[in-house]
């Protein structure tokens, strides 16, 4: 794999660039430097309690009690208790990071494919190829090891509990599991739209380290498509009700404390290779919906924050990849347009106006080969109704 820089382009979406020549497989990967206003965020305070040495195998609030000791009823009691109040995985932030491909698998399914389809479309073998943990030549949810979560996933669905995620009419319509119909004031529903970034599952972390090649195919073996970006910002900006667009899909002013978007950079992204890249730039994503202000008014979360988003645009004749949104660092960038550039962004070079109709022309490929990838870019799928 060879590995070069490239400059010239928007900070805010600085990172690898993979190309693969066959599915699995990186030929050259285009990398861009982090541009130096970013800042590291305090680290969270260490832990101060140590495990006593008979604790350090047990899980995490668990005394560890050897197998033939002999227990009276008290400490019985208190054996269990201890165990009853042990936090489970749905109380752990990091837990909700998986770090297996079956794991991630897991998390979505495709359609029936007949056995004929099976043998020419293969969609086994692309989807083992195209997921993965270990390098940023394959989706996953970023590399556990250096990133930080700090919203659980039992927490976020704790937020999500009174709000209504898919109505069985829009179940019916769709024809599909959390998506909603999207339509333009005085027109039909012509397409729905996932409501959460893939995988499109609520409370759980978005894939990033995405080429809108493979973020393609993985729509259509799911029965969907990559959105255009059209349909993401009528989805973003307007109003079911018939009621005026937004600027942003939570209102028309500028707020990084909505979505999450109000973090910055903890560690420099050191872009040199392939190992460095994934040994470097942290995935500090949230669950999805784990901000549920920040949603449309059709029902669609974290257009702004979390991760940007991989969709398609038209240009003459061509379909090209077109990325936009923004990610968790945000805080770094933001700006309003046509307003000066506030004194607490700190990359004014790359600051931009993240609202639903902004127009960014980053990393323009033809989506048949379009492989730029990086820690913060994930997708959305839509899907027509006929």
């Amino acid at each position: 794999m060879q590995w070069s820089c490239k400059t010239g382009y928007d900070p805010s979406m600085v990172s690898p660039l993979a190309r693969r020549a066959a599915l699995g497989a990186c030929a050259s990967v285009f990398v861009g430097a982090l541009a130096s206003a970013c800042r590291p965020t305090p680290s969270p305070q260490d832990a101060t309690d140590k495990p006593l040495a008979a604790e350090a195998d047990a899980p995490a609030g668990l005394i560890a009690i050897a197998p033939d000791a002999a227990l009276g009823d008290g400490q019985a009691k208190a054996a269990q208790n201890a165990i009853d109040a042990a936090p489970s995985a749905d109380d752990d932030p990091m837990a909700n990071h998986h770090n297996t491909r079956e794991e991630l698998l897991a998390l979505f399914t495709i359609k029936d494919f007949t056995e004929e389809e099976k043998k020419r479309i293969q969609p086994d073998s692309f989807l083992r190829n195209t997921f993965g943990i270990d390098n940023p030549g394959r989706m996953s949810q970023g590399n556990k090891a250096i990133a930080r979560h700090t919203i659980s996933k039992a927490t976020c669905l704790a937020g999500l509990k009174d709000i209504v995620i898919q109505t069985p009419e829009q179940r019916a319509k769709c024809g599909a599991e959390n998506m909603v119909p999207v339509w333009i004031k005085g027109k039909e529903a012509w397409f729905c739209i996932d409501v959460f970034e893939f995988p499109n599952k609520a409370c759980e972390l978005p894939f990033v380290w995405t080429p809108p090649t493979l973020a393609k195919k993985v729509c259509e073996l799911q029965g969907k498509r990559l959105c255009a970006q059209t349909e993401w910002n009528i989805a973003c900006r307007g109003d079911p009700s018939g009621g005026d667009d937004q600027r942003y899909a939570y209102g028309n002013k500028v707020d990084i404390e909505i979505c999450h978007t109000n973090l910055r950079h903890r560690t420099a992204c050191n872009p040199r290779d392939a190992k460095s890249t994934f040994a470097s730039c942290t995935t500090d994503t949230e669950p999805s919906g784990a901000f549920p202000k920040c949603r449309s008014r059709f029902g669609v979360f974290d257009q702004h924050g979390n991760v940007a988003e991989v969709m398609m645009r038209r240009e003459g004749d061509q379909v090209v990849s077109q990325l936009k949104g923004s990610a968790w660092f945000y805080n770094e960038l933001v700006r309003e347009p046509d307003q000066p550039i506030p004194e607490t962004t700190t990359n004014k070079s790359g600051a931009y106006p993240d609202h639903c109709n902004f127009d960014p022309r980053w990393h323009v490929e033809p989506i048949e080969n379009a492989f730029h990838v990086n820690y913060h870019l994930g997708f959305r799928c839509c899907k027509s109704i006929p």
